[in-house]
């Protein structure tokens, strides 16, 4: 593959040595497990969880005599995921072997794709601190996962669990284009949204159904590419970040000490916080790739993607710009609303709760804030809480209608969180008498007393009119925080003579 780089240097993204400014260069080959339930080449179930070598077929194991069927399933899985990339979809693709030799690998290969893809570039559209970017995708291809070795079982033997092996995976390799361990960290979390969104793969990084080999060098800006090494399996958007910058820094220092960078493959060690060497980086020409004799090309046609296409779901930047136009929120809370698509379903679920349209920033205001507040503090997202659309709705509902005011939301929710779960809004304010005080006459009265017995605190006020702050709280108070905050400031203005 020919490297081509697509970005202007940004100092904001340059990383400051004893010898002057370096760049670095971020490519991602992320490994996404397909969602099927059943591998690639054999109808093994791809549970997780399951006890060790459960769901292995005479396939898996790499049996005599043994042939692989390909499973229609994961091929549809990938199409759509090309689609969802906005990628090129190559309607004959070829499946090779990859030779190498290890204890997981029973066959003495792994089947993937080389040359001729299932899926060709495609682009990744990222914000990153308000800047927008675009990630080239180069290629999307289907593969067999490798089981797994366990050290840690006995004394003097290693254990092999071949649950893994054969499940399909889509390698996505990205373009060289990613300059900053945040631009990295919005693209593995944009990733996985997008993937989730069309159900082609569940994300869970902790459980290793995506994960990603995170090549990093270093470069004077806008200079030549330098050499590369490659992070292995790296199952944390959070860990991604930390091993880039500690690998920057260390052929950094390299280079500024007149060493030369080594091609090879480390592993990121997150309780030490560094990468250390694990083995010598092969190229592909190692791997004596051969077209597998046992699978023919695979060939589809156009009928074929045009049933996925309209298939497809509305993926997050569609989401996102329609949030934007029809409901009017920002595009921030647009970003954050379609993280992921629960979330988004959520608050659709909010606005239109009981066949009433309402305002998409008062509920976006209230879910960013309050609600995802509570949510975090819960290790959940917004929608996993207990908190129904139907109340966040009335609540909404009853700040527009004057009944409670801002302030009287957050007691209301509050109230819902702790003592309520069940609760109904209008029913639990009705109840507890937290009605918002619009008796003009009562409001001035209180007023009144609070400037009568206040003259000294009029003449600061007076000198000073931002100060009339301490005024309208005190007039809360004195109102049981009913007082609407709105008429009681233009009240209490009006009494001071201050315009």
């Amino acid at each position: 593959m020919t490297l081509i780089d697509t970005r202007t240097p940004n100092p904001k993204s340059f990383i400051a040595g004893s010898t002057g400014d370096w760049e670095i260069v971020i490519g991602m080959e992320v490994h996404a497990q397909v969602t099927s339930e059943s591998k690639l080449f054999s109808g093994s179930s791809t549970a997780f969880g399951n006890p060790p070598n459960a769901n292995v077929s005479f396939v898996d194991a790499g049996m005599p005599g043994m042939l692989p069927t390909i499973n229609v399933e994961c091929v549809r899985q990938a199409v759509r995921t090309g689609l969802g990339l906005k990628a090129q979809i190559n309607k004959r693709s070829v499946f090779d072997r990859k030779n190498y030799f290890y204890p997981d690998q029973p066959p003495g290969y792994q089947i993937s794709q080389y040359k001729d893809p299932i899926v060709g570039e495609g682009a990744v559209a990222l914000d990153v601190n308000g800047e927008n970017v675009e990630i080239g995708i180069e290629r999307l291809h289907l593969e067999t996962d490798a089981g797994k070795l366990q050290h840690d079982q006995h004394p003097n033997m290693s254990f092999v669990d071949l649950n893994r092996a054969g499940v399909a995976l889509m390698e996505i390799v990205s373009k060289p284009d990613l300059r900053s361990s945040d631009e990295a960290k919005a693209y593995l979390a944009k990733l996985r949204s997008i993937l989730r969104y069309l159900g082609t793969c569940d994300g869970n990084m902790e459980q290793g159904s995506m994960r990603a080999d995170v090549n990093v060098s270093v470069r004077r800006p806008g200079g030549e590419f330098g050499t590369r090494c490659e992070i292995k399996n790296v199952n944390s958007i959070r860990f991604a970040g930390q091993a880039i910058e500690f690998e920057a820094r260390r052929q950094i220092d390299i280079l500024e000490d007149g060493g030369t960078i080594d091609q090879e493959t480390r592993l990121y060690d997150p309780k030490a916080g560094e990468t250390r060497s694990m083995r010598s980086k092969e190229d592909a020409q190692d791997y004596r790739y051969f077209p597998d004799p046992d699978l023919l090309p695979l060939e589809f046609d156009d009928a074929f993607v045009a049933e996925l296409l309209a298939g497809l779901p509305e993926l997050p930047d569609e989401k996102a710009a329609r949030f934007i136009s029809e409901f009017g929120v920002t595009p921030y809370d647009a970003m954050v609303l379609t993280l992921d698509r629960e979330t988004a379903d959520y608050f659709e679920s909010v606005v239109a709760f009981g066949g009433t349209k309402r305002d998409g920033k008062a509920v976006a205001n209230m879910l960013n804030a309050d609600v995802a507040a509570f949510a975090n503090s819960q290790g959940l997202a917004i929608w996993e809480t207990h908190l129904q659309p139907g109340q966040i709705a009335g609540i909404v509902d009853l700040v527009v209608a004057g009944t409670i005011s801002s302030k009287g939301a957050k007691d209301l929710l509050q109230i819902i969180i702790t003592e309520e779960p069940e609760g109904e809004p209008a029913e639990i304010v009705e109840r507890r008498g937290m009605k918002q005080m619009t008796d003009m006459g009562a409001i001035e009265a209180i007023v009144d007393e609070i400037i009568a017995a206040n003259p000294d605190q009029v003449a600061k006020v007076l000198a000073k009119p931002s100060m009339i702050g301490w005024f309208v709280g005190q007039a809360m108070k004195a109102s049981g925080g009913t007082a609407n905050p709105q008429a009681l400031n233009a009240l209490m203005k009006k009494k001071l003579g201050i315009e």
